[in-house]
């Protein structure tokens, strides 16, 4: 098969698809009389702007939307190009599914999957993933900070219109080869040499040197002035960003009471800020060596190595660029959908900058296979291992919102649900491969493949999805088709999980990745891939779909409060300008809901967010019962240690067995220390046992539920603390053991059972 004739099919039928809904949802809809045409966010209901395709028309459209400086525009035109880019990279991953569904390489050649690998993940990590994401931020991020606009909107408008042509450098493989084909059947191949010449690039996402500095393919220098273009677009966005979140944040926003999203883009930008220079500067070396014969990358100098470094000290910390503005998403989006503000808002905001930092010191666990030296290996192993910290805290978080909470199972609400099963399944087997022996074992594999995009295709573009859908009403002035989006999501779950949950069942088998061909064993789990795969692009067609569709045909929406968010108090800043600039536009009154109850409170009469109660209850509860636990442990470990000094008085107990528990726990031959460590365990470690076992043992009273436990505890002791006595000091060891252990009993159970007693005369 010809890969640019299907690809210039795909994508010709894509916009065809398109501009045809656009069309017939435009004649449907009515006609064009007494239309509002202004990507304002805020449509009158059943107003719409029409399509009359005239000159006049296309030329105002084109002026209009090339020459704009709004902060919404530049947003949707960011969310469009990001768009056309995802699906244009989706092709490629479709192809290479296409080709993996039998062993042999005879869909595609060998070089043509390359070629598909190299630009699938080029163009969806570079220019779907951040795009979108600033899109999003340019439409919503001044009206959450309640600004006028972004704080440079010129430049805003230059970083955008930088990005059409980066990609068409990065891509201009395809155009310069399909041109050469065209033009071979009219000029002779002498005339049209440099076409012919020119390929798609085949040497990985990665550009490993020295493949990369050695290949004789010109596009690959386009290649590279075409990402070192994205890169300065990047910066030149995230200056932007930041520049606007601290200096034009309205009255009355303070760090204090910044939202999780606008935390989310700043810490993005400041990490894109730090780490897109420097693959820049890569670029240009590696640029360098190809056209002017410097020898940074030469085996001598810094070799392939440097490369490696350079490259991966921007690219992890590129998948946190890419993958903090989801989770901003996810904890803007989830709580309005359970009722309840998001739980533990400032660790949220500190794991979230913890992230940032740790996120440039795990780079070198892409190269464990490399030479580095093993105790570099050894330190970022570690680092790769504690950044799982920050992302678990987030998860938990997500969990604890949800707790009981009031769910609406909405199209956005799906997608949190689904973004976190499928983090919590990619970050796991993620924090396996922070090993270092397991990831020699699995480098090469499609274990990684399946890891990572667990992660790139379950939570971002879930997040985005999500995303649309929530402020959608927001943009449009209407409601998409819900039953059709509900299906859609979870469609794109199931399509997901069967897709990469098999890539990693693959890995495990050790299938080697980036391979067009492969062991006949392994073709049936190949093909449960590719049919997982081809749902994923079915859900995809879905949401196109249904966006385009509903544009013209979706329920108007009838308040500026289209999802109640004011019955839960969470009509954040963004939802007051919609439903203001309904008002003052459209006449639209707002509108009150019958009760409002707070979306945070301990009150259990309050409504819905009984987790607070249950959650405060339960911190209270177990902080109150571990300091109980304590006490009663130390008096009963006192009793005991009575008893024992007596034994030791007559003769029966010998303080030796101290020292040798010192020396066991590495502190020396100290009976001192031994004794300090028998006092820890004995008011820590034996009284949360207690309290953990307590139930299940026999006792109707908390007395004899302590002794039957003590007695339990002594048979452990008397053997661990023997010392060879024999005749009546051994009666006496065990008479003095049982003893001492009765008065730990009784001393656990009476401390807690006072405890009790005065908390319950209190309530």
């Amino acid at each position: 098969m010809n890969r640019y004739l299907v690809t210039g099919a795909g994508l010709l039928v894509l916009l065809g698809f398109v501009c045809a809904l656009a069309v017939v949802g435009s004649r449907r809809s009515g006609g064009d009389e007494g239309r509002v045409a202004a990507s304002d966010g805020g449509y009158a209901p059943g107003h719409r702007e029409g399509i009359d395709l005239s000159a006049g028309w296309l030329w105002n459209g084109l002026v209009r939307w090339t020459t704009t400086t709004d902060h919404k525009d530049i947003g949707i035109l960011y969310i469009v190009f990001g768009t056309v880019a995802a699906f244009w990279g989706g092709l490629d991953g479709m192809m290479m599914r296409l080709e993996l569904l039998t062993p042999a390489a005879d869909v595609w050649s060998e070089a043509t999957y390359n070629a598909l690998f190299t630009t699938h993940g080029l163009t969806m990590l570079i220019f779907f993933v951040l795009p979108v994401f600033f899109g999003i931020g340019n439409y919503v991020l001044p009206l959450l900070i309640d600004a006028d606009d972004m704080a440079f909107p010129r430049v805003n408008a230059v970083g955008f219109w930088l990005l059409p042509p980066a990609l068409l450098l990065v891509r201009a493989g395809i155009f310069f080869q399909v041109g050469g084909q065209v033009l071979g059947f009219f000029l002779p191949p002498e005339e049209i040499a440099l076409l012919l010449s020119v390929e798609e690039v085949g040497v990985g996402w990665t550009l490993y040197t020295p493949l990369s500095a050695t290949s004789e393919n010109p596009q690959i220098t386009t290649l590279l002035l075409g990402l070192h273009l994205s890169g300065v677009a990047t910066t030149v966005g995230a200056i932007n960003f930041i520049a606007t979140v601290v200096h034009e944040r309205g009255p009355g926003i303070t760090w204090a009471n910044l939202d999780i999203l606008s935390w989310n883009l700043l810490t993005t930008s400041a990490i894109a800020l730090f780490a897109f220079p420097l693959l820049g500067s890569a670029l240009v070396m590696l640029i360098l060596d190809r056209t002017f014969g410097t020898a940074f990358f030469a085996v001598g100098n810094g070799g392939p190595v440097l490369w490696q470094h350079l490259f991966w000290f921007w690219g992890h910390p590129e998948v946190y660029i890419i993958f903090l503005p989801a989770t901003g998403l996810l904890s803007t989006i989830l709580p309005k959908f359970v009722g309840r503000k998001l739980f533990g808002f400032r660790f949220v905001v500190y794991s979230t900058l913890g992230i940032a930092v740790m996120s440039f010191g795990v780079w070198a666990h892409h190269m464990f296979v490399s030479g580095v030296d093993p105790r570099v290996k050894a330190s970022f192993m570690a680092i790769s291992l504690a950044i799982a910290v920050p992302s678990a805290i987030k998860t938990f978080n997500w969990l604890t919102t949800m707790w009981d909470g009031n769910v609406r199972l909405t199209a956005p609400m799906i997608l949190c649900v689904g973004s976190i099963g499928t983090f919590v399944v990619g970050g796991v087997t993620g924090v396996f491969l922070a090993a270092v022996p397991i990831d020699v074992v699995y480098h090469g594999t499609y274990y990684v493949v399946g890891h990572f995009h667990l992660i790139v295709m379950g939570i971002i573009p879930y997040m985005m999805m999500a995303a649309g859908y929530y402020w959608y009403p927001l943009l449009t002035g209407r409601f998409y088709d819900r039953r059709l989006a509900r299906f859609q999501s979870w469609l794109l779950v199931v399509g997901t999980t069967v897709t990469f949950g098999t890539l990693v069942v693959l890995g495990l088998l050790e299938l080697p990745r980036r391979y067009a061909n492969y062991p006949a064993e392994f073709a049936p789990l190949q093909q449960v891939a590719s049919i997982g795969a081809f749902l994923i692009g079915m859900a995809v067609l879905l949401w196109l779909y249904n966006m385009v569709w509903s544009y013209w045909h979706g329920d108007p929406v009838e308040s500026g409060d289209p999802w109640d968010l004011k019955a839960t108090d969470q009509f954040t800043r963004e939802w007051q300008w919609f439903e203001s600039r309904l008002e003052s536009r459209y006449g639209m009154q707002p509108t009150t809901p019958d009760a409002v109850r707070p979306s945070a409170t301990a009150d259990p009469d309050a409504g819905s967010p009984q987790f607070a109660k249950g959650v405060g209850s339960l911190a209270e509860n177990t902080g109150r019962t571990v300091a109980g636990g304590l006490l009663a442990g130390f008096v009963g470990t006192m009793l005991m240690s009575g008893a024992l000094f007596a034994a030791v008085a007559i003769g029966v107990f010998d303080t030796g067995s101290f020292a040798e528990l010192a020396a066991l726990a590495g502190l020396g031959d100290s009976v001192a220390l031994g004794y300090t460590v028998f006092l820890l365990g004995g008011t820590t470690t034996w009284a949360l046992l207690f309290l953990a076992l307590q139930e299940y043992l026999p006792g109707r009273l908390r007395v004899g539920t302590g002794l039957a436990y003590a007695t339990v505890m002594s048979l452990g002791f008397m053997i661990a603390f023997y010392s060879g006595q024999t005749g009546l000091a051994l009666v006496g060891y065990v008479g003095f053991a049982l003893v001492a252990h009765w008065l730990y009993g009784f001393g656990l159970a009476v401390v807690l059972e006072f405890l009790e007693l005065r908390r319950t005369r209190r309530l």
